[in-house]
């Protein structure tokens, strides 16, 4: 039973999602009725559906799609961590349709210009509100801010930070540094984790082999180790690379079997509380 602690669903006449370039092939509608024959027959039988855009709006909607189907066992959502009253927003939000399934938040600190944008007090004191809830927070940030996410959560004993797509290590290069000795750092915190996700689109897109993923993995491994390591597909940003087969099936074999079920089920079972 493989849970998937990582994907998407978005419909562009509800709202754009303005990340997608013009002419990709992400530029269309991907419904949870696409993922869900693809994900069973994958042997996945819970997700974890994460937020693609900082509106307010998505992540009700979210929790409204999760109440209605029972593949979506968790939602990382989104809401402004400066607002005043954060603490009653994901109040709120919990009070909501499917708001039980709420199980984190997450920013795309990526696009933030200041890179110790999560150090920031009005940040902090919305981390801290979410640290007080027993919600997740889901790290979506390059390289060159995995420091100010080290310092974040080493002053944020209390709350859990997972970092998605591994921090988005520059594969297609194959370089390993700075990302490795980064990564290292915010793992030796025990409030961390990680998800193998989202590694095929860092690597060529067009002609990624296994081989070319398994020095980033076994760095997370050696890091994290597998009992807070998590596996995602990224669907359906990872259809640019390869199909939801294929990118299980890729982080199936870089793992060994003694870390199989603990990446791929245990780990987001209870980091998310599914």
């Amino acid at each position: 039973m493989t849970v998937d602690a990582h994907h998407h669903v978005w419909d562009l006449s509800v709202r754009d999602q303005d990340w997608i370039p013009e002419h990709s092939p992400l530029r269309r509608d991907f419904a949870l009725a696409d993922l869900e024959p693809q994900a069973r027959a994958a042997g996945v039988t819970r997700t974890v559906l994460v937020q693609t855009v900082t509106v307010p709006e998505e992540t009700p909607e979210f929790l409204a799609l999760a109440d209605g189907h029972g593949l979506i066992a968790g939602v990382v959502g989104w809401t402004d961590l400066t607002r005043p009253d954060i603490t009653g927003e994901l109040a709120r939000l919990r009070r909501l349709p499917g708001g039980t399934r709420l199980k984190g938040l997450r920013h795309q600190v990526q696009g933030e210009p200041d890179p110790r944008w999560l150090l920031r007090p009005d940040v902090r004191r919305g981390l801290t509100a979410l640290a007080d809830a027993g919600l997740v927070y889901d790290l979506v940030v390059l390289p060159h801010q995995l420091p100010a996410c080290v310092e974040a959560a080493r002053s944020l004993p209390g709350l859990t930070f997972v970092l998605d797509h591994l921090g988005k290590p520059p594969i297609a290069s194959g370089a390993l540094e700075p990302w490795a000795t980064h990564l290292r750092a915010l793992a030796a915190l025990p409030n961390t984790y990680g998800k193998l996700s989202g590694l095929v689109t860092e690597a060529d897109p067009a002609s990624w082999t296994v081989a070319d993923l398994r020095p980033y993995t076994e760095t997370a491994l050696a890091a994290f180790g597998p009992d807070r390591l998590m596996f995602g597909s990224d669907w359906p940003v990872c259809t640019a690379a390869g199909t939801y087969g294929e990118v299980l099936d890729a982080t199936t074999r870089l793992l060994g079997p003694a870390e199989r079920t603990r990446v791929l089920e245990t780990t987001a079972t209870r980091v998310y509380d599914l």
